[in-house]
């Protein structure tokens, strides 16, 4: 089970007890972190003090991983680590640390994978125990105050832990010594050659597992899955298979349509608890969002249906609105909570709807978006729906959700986790400069812009890209997913605005990542080899809510293989999907992001270069499609370009358009219907 976010950093930070002094998570920045900082628990951030501390004293290490936005990291706080007689317990038996999942995801990773080995599930909030060197011996997610079927309190668990370290240390490390092993063979995971029609039967597998009623992923709780939505979408582009793109086109009308989209601000919740999108856990992530943009946007490209740019459009004005801080970077997340209940914030009444529209105009709207007496939440409260269109007219609905978005704004916000995160600006970058371009939005373009500048400036010092930034603060040195992630973005907003000055920064990132985080025997490991006290160095292949950092910088490294023919480049993509070789056919459900870049790697891939003065005639050609094999690049001029596709290209009094395909290409056409007819 993956628990759901919810705890509300700001309302945390005021429960400070005025006869207890803040513990040493006082110092930290993560608002995750701060907001235990007044716990009676002897907390430790993760790092040496913890560590030596563990061993001076002989105790085993108490490890609490999650993030700002977990409601079930909340529940558990209010229930065990405020309470007295429990902290107690945990100061005098363990050493206690604390981490923010987001701001460690490496950290996460090893210990979620111990906890899924000894468990068979994972989440957060997670409670790993681990040996002072820091071996996992004992895991699980969310422990409760009091006994229930099933699961045993959290005060049962430290004493029979206690119990264990203290009489039976000898079994306690050998569990651990199995768990390095078994952790240890994984991240060592080479699996050799990739099946033939990998993608087609990962597509035909995923069908089998497709909720055919309701869309998405198999039932409750239910995920988006964007990247097997975008999978889909590269098979349908491959095959013209109209069975897949229905099935696309089902699940986001589904989404959209749902409780799991805000219906008045825009945006997409983490995840819907039942199999019908009806209720979210009300928390938004930035890359939930970033990721889901562009699969709208590329199913309006392919239908034309005006409801998916629709979705786009309100998804990223939402970004834009409340989560772009103003030196240029996203925040993390939002909060499931306000006033300490989850869920105020967004949950209506019919009394509610009646006050702000008028009881005829509410009942319509009551209608429209499926609020009853009894309501579809807790306590009589409903999340807004679209349950029946035809209630309000198209004009009235726009009228109607301006008036209540308006009303809304006077209730007391979820909190917002502040803390900008390169990779998944990365995504947000890459989902901006996109529709920036296809949608003709220059303010999406600024947007993106001012991201990469963010983190290219001060979210890089002395030219290293780091993980973290938060109020002036840069910290924990990047990850392979910061780099690739970051590099896809610059090279989405390089295509939209030809700036080479992003090109340039898209290549010595990835360039970078190759050296830094390539494993000689194929696949990219998620940490730099000096990275501290970790007892594996993780390689992870499986995309969780994120693709994962080999599926990304494998795709970053197949598309710069397109744009400049570099072997570098398109030998680490090749070898970075063969590190999950046939696993690539069994996983499919987690493996999304990696057949996309394999169907990239198979396609037959088109390389476009316009060069010339006023190119933006044929820019709306290459950009109007849904071309998913596609890179671009242009320029006025070439005699100075850093872009190798463009090299050598002579220009004209007019714009040139030079097809090509493996560097080789067709006579260059000044029309645009001509280019039109040769991308096909």
């Amino acid at each position: 089970m993956v628990y759901g976010a919810g705890a509300t950093p700001q309302v945390l930070h005021n429960r400070r007890s005025l006869d207890r002094m803040p513990n040493r998570l006082a110092a930290e920045s993560s608002p995750y972190l701060l907001a235990h900082r007044d716990n009676p628990v002897d907390w430790y951030p993760w790092g040496d003090a913890a560590l030596r501390r563990a061993r001076e004293e002989d105790k085993p290490i108490f490890l609490s991983v999650g993030y700002a936005a977990c409601h079930w990291c909340h529940v558990m706080e209010r229930e065990s680590f405020e309470d007295a007689g429990t902290a107690a317990l945990l100061n005098d038996w363990f050493v206690s640390v604390k981490v923010d999942r987001e701001e460690r995801p490496d950290l996460d990773a090893i210990y979620m994978e111990a906890v899924q080995a000894l468990t068979g599930r994972g989440g957060w909030p997670m409670s790993v125990w681990l040996t002072p060197e820091g071996v996992p011996f004992f895991g699980g997610t969310y422990f409760p105050p009091e006994d229930r079927p099933g699961l045993p309190s959290f005060k049962r668990v430290l004493g029979a832990l206690h119990t264990a370290w203290v009489e039976q240390r000898a079994d306690v490390t050998e569990q651990g010594e199995h768990l390095r092993e078994a952790l240890t063979r994984a991240a060592s995971l080479t699996a050799g050659d990739i099946p033939a029609g990998a993608v087609g039967a990962a597509v035909a597998a995923l069908a089998g597992l497709w909720d055919d009623e309701n869309g998405g992923l198999g039932t409750a709780p239910k995920f988006p899955q964007p990247m097997l939505l975008e999978l889909m979408l590269r098979h349908w582009a491959s095959t013209r298979d109209a069975g897949v793109l229905a099935v696309v086109e089902h699940s986001l009308a589904k989404m959209a349509a749902g409780g799991i989209y805000d219906q008045l601000g825009g945006g997409f919740a983490r995840y819907s608890v039942d199999a019908t999108w009806t209720v979210p856990h009300f928390e938004k992530m930035l890359y939930d969002n970033a990721l889901l943009v562009p699969v709208y946007l590329h199913a309006w490209q392919i239908t034309g249906n005006p409801d998916h740019r629709t979705t786009a459009e309100e998804t990223l004005d939402y970004l834009e609105r409340e989560m772009l801080q103003p030196d240029g970077g996203l925040s993390s997340s939002q909060d499931a909570d306000s006033e300490g209940v989850e869920g105020k914030f967004f949950v209506w009444t019919p009394a509610e709807l009646d006050s702000a529209l008028g009881p005829a105009r509410g009942a319509r709207a009551a209608a429209y978006f499926g609020v009853t007496a009894r309501g579809n939440f807790e306590d009589g409260k409903s999340v807004l729906t679209r349950a029946d269109p035809a209630a309000l007219d198209t004009e009235e609905v726009e009228d109607v959700r301006r008036h209540l978005l308006e009303v809304r704004a006077r209730r007391v916000p979820p909190a917002t986790d502040d803390k900008v995160l390169a990779s998944w600006n990365g995504l947000a970058l890459a989902a901006f400069a996109e529709a920036g371009r296809v949608l003709g939005r220059d303010d999406y373009t600024a947007v993106a812009a001012g991201i990469a500048t963010h983190v290219l400036g001060p979210m890089s010092p002395g030219g290293h890209l780091h993980h973290v930034w938060r109020a002036g603060r840069t910290y924990v040195p990047g990850f392979c997913e910061d780099y690739a992630g970051v590099a896809l973005g610059l090279l989405e907003l390089y295509q939209t605005t030809f700036d080479e000055a992003w090109f340039r920064a898209a290549c010595h990132l990835t360039d970078e990542m190759l050296d830094r985080f390539e494993d000689p025997a194929g696949g990219f490991y998620a940490t730099a080899a000096e990275t501290a006290h970790l007892i594996v160095r993780p390689k992870d292949v499986f995309d969780n809510a994120v693709p994962s950092p080999n599926s990304a910088a494998a795709d970053v490294c197949a598309r710069l293989a397109a744009l400049t023919g570099a072997h570098r480049y398109e030998t680490a993509a090749h070898r970075a999907a063969a590190a999950v070789g046939t696993g690539l056919a069994r996983h499919a459900p987690a493996l999304g992001r990696m057949l996309g870049v394999l169907a990239f790697l198979e396609a037959d891939t088109v390389e476009l270069a316009l060069v010339g003065p006023d190119l933006e005639a044929m820019r709306e050609v290459a950009f109007a499609a849904y071309r998913p094999f596609l890179v671009t690049a242009g320029a006025a001029h070439t005699q100075d370009t850093s872009v190798p596709l463009l090299s050598g290209r002579p220009g004209a009094a007019t714009a040139l358009a030079y097809v090509c395909r493996d560097f080789t290409c067709l006579r260059p056409t000044s029309d645009p219907t001509e280019l039109a007819t040769l991308l096909g």
